[in-house]
């Protein structure tokens, strides 16, 4: 009996194996037609994008009068934008966004508009690079690949990180970096393994198809050997200066990063019109090449036909360059902040090595190993990179100076802090312990955030608790609560509500601006309608405001905040409005700060700014 049993448990394991290696063997197949495909054809188009680059960097060395219709291509590349390409405009943090929450999907135009509008930026002579391109074009086949695949939420993230593998792969020659950089870049900290061999597969198969189509990247090669016979281990000294470099380095892509947003907030601010911006910012750049007297840092820098310009290959030998990484940094800023296409990479790298060639000659270090660290490292901190960027420099300079050019890409990035060019990446795991930032937020909110951080004790919190009474009593102002509530009233963007009991469609209103307009007339304190992008409500459908079209039944909310027996008297008075919607109730607390001895326990909210008002006065 017990051997019988013991043969039918061992049946049981072998079938239950044999299924699990059948399945797995299925999957593989599975991912291979969806994968293979896909990378072919990104490659296939990164090696076009790459041979229209190389034909327009000429033609405009060729027709120095082509910089004159920079204003003009960039109207016309906005006006194109504003016709066809708005939900587009994104670029590549819409492409993170749908890979941490798919939803409406990357659109196929946007590999066309990137295409188009990059070429026609380095025609005429802007300074940009390639990489934002490569990964938009990536991005955007992935998502035709997963639409046409049917794949579920799970397959929409694995194969949109594949086509960053791709397109970065394809288009830097740097297969494995390409890898790395896909499965790095979502989040600060964390590295998304999952997709680890589709990325592989991708940008291996990416890069060959480049290579295979007779595009050849630029070859990069420092002569210098770190350690003794060509070992991993390089000298102290050494280690210590690029660890010096990478401070350096990480600063210097915070400030790139921080320069280009702040710009281009600017021009947001001050040209409402998207199609004007480029319009304005080529005139800008026109000016600049005029009062710095030099065309030597447009386009993408990486060759020239003029020996004596600089160029990236250029700071990898004496002389020593020290300002041309802050030359580049502003062209590049105003052109990318001013709306024109194309990436940020290639003009970090540029700065990076410049920056490199200018601290090893200042360091009495090797020019061309620190122009290499700088290349790699700048990049690292202004995309929260370092794995990535350490295994891109082994691919391009080799492994005998892996570890300097790691010590700089990990220093760079801690020292460019919770900041980036992808304003969409994630903070998984902070740079640092205590750091300010909430828990999984984009390092766009932690920008938002950022100003309300103004003393050193919240940046560099002390061992000791900051709040225990005998501070509190040294300080001359106190914290006052006083009960509140809030009141959350859902509905959907396409209500409607007749006022004065019309019921024709001239006269109807949105129900959420009737409410806020209701609750200002009741002297409600707060009132504030919250529109939704994705979710579901009363177990109803899961329900999405995509990248091409808005769900005017996706649940929405109006939220007001007073005190509890106001908000039950709006509720009571406006019943025909709330009838049939779902309300809930919160208990709020508002606190009052005001000078210590002077106690408003018993004073309403309204109060409270009434004494404010008369504080003022």
């Amino acid at each position: 009996m017990r051997a019988t049993f013991r043969n039918l448990f061992e049946q049981l394991n072998v079938a239950s194996f044999v299924r699990t290696q059948h399945d797995h063997a299925l999957s593989v197949a599975r991912w291979t037609i969806v994968l293979i495909p896909m990378a072919v054809v990104v490659g296939s188009l990164c090696a076009a994008f790459l041979w229209s680059l190389d034909v327009a960097t000429r033609t405009r060395f060729a027709h120095p009068w082509l910089l004159f219709l920079l204003p003009v291509g960039g109207l016309a590349i906005g006006m194109l934008y504003h016709w066809m390409g708005r939900s587009v405009e994104g670029g590549n943090n819409l492409i993170v966004e749908q890979i941490h929450e798919p939803g409406g999907g990357v659109p196929l135009r946007m590999a066309p508009l990137i295409f188009i509008g990059t070429v026609v930026t380095h025609l005429l002579g802007g300074s940009a690079g390639r990489e934002g391109t490569a990964v938009q074009l990536g991005g955007s086949l992935a998502s035709a690949a997963g639409r046409l695949f049917r794949l579920d939420e799970s397959g929409i993230r694995i194969i949109l990180m594949a086509g960053i593998a791709a397109g970065f792969g394809a288009v830097f020659g740097t297969p494995l970096a390409g890898a790395i950089f896909a499965l790095e870049v979502l989040a600060v900290g964390r590295v998304e393994y999952p997709a680890l061999v589709p990325c592989l597969v991708a940008g291996v198969v990416g890069d060959w198809t480049c290579h295979q189509w007779g595009i050849h990247h630029g070859a990069y090669h420092i002569d210098y050997v770190a350690g003794s016979g060509g070992s991993l281990m390089a000298e102290p000294l050494l280690l210590m200066k690029a660890a010096l470099a990478g401070v350096v380095f990480g600063l210097v892509s915070l400030s790139f990063a921080e320069a280009n947003h702040s710009v281009g907030a600017f021009f947001k601010r001050v040209i409402p019109f998207a199609p004007l911006r480029p319009f304005v910012g080529g005139i800008a750049i026109i000016a600049l090449v005029y009062a710095l007297g030099t065309r030597d840092y447009l386009g993408l820098g990486v060759w020239s036909p003029d020996p004596s310009v600089p160029t990236i290959a250029g700071f990898f030998a004496a002389p020593v360059d020290h300002w041309s990484w802050l030359l580049k940094m502003v062209f590049t800023i105003l052109t990318l902040s001013a709306g024109f296409k194309g990436g940020e990479v290639t003009p970090l790298f540029f700065i990076g090595a410049a920056l490199g060639n200018a601290l090893g000659g200042l360091m009495g270090a090797p020019i061309d190993l620190f122009a290499g660290i700088g290349f790699v490292a700048v990049f690292a901190g202004a995309t929260n990179t370092p794995l990535a960027c350490t295994i891109m420099g082994i691919e391009l300079f080799g492994a005998t100076n892996a570890v300097p050019i790691a010590v700089a890409c990990f220093v760079a990035y801690l020292c460019s802090g919770h900041s980036g060019i992808y304003l969409s990446q994630r903070i998984a795991v902070p740079k640092r312990e205590n750091a300010l930032v909430p828990p999984d937020s984009t390092l766009r909110e932690a920008r938002a955030v950022r100003p309300s951080m103004g003393t050193l004790a919240e940046i560099f919190p002390s061992s000791t608790n900051s709040t225990n009474e005998s501070e509190r009593m040294s300080y001359p102002h106190e914290v006052t609560p006083a009960e509140i509530g809030m009141i959350r009233i859902y509905m959907k963007p396409s209500d409607k509500v007749a006022r004065g009991g019309a019921r024709s469609l001239w006269s109807a209103k949105p129900l959420y601006r009737v409410l806020v307009a209701t609750a200002k007339e009741d002297g409600i304190m707060n009132a504030v309608a919250h529109h939704t992008h994705y979710g579901y409500s009363n177990h109803g459908p899961v329900r999405e405001n995509g990248a091409e079209i808005s769900d005017p039944h996706l649940t929405m909310c109006v939220e007001l905040i007073g005190e509890r027996e106001q908000l039950e008297l709006f509720c009571r008075r406006h019943g025909d409005l709330l009838a049939s919607k779902v309300i809930v109730y919160k208990h709020l607390e508002h606190w009052t700060i005001g000078p210590k001895g002077v106690t408003h326990s018993d004073a309403t909210p309204d109060e409270l700014a009434a004494d404010d008002q008369e504080d003022v006065a």
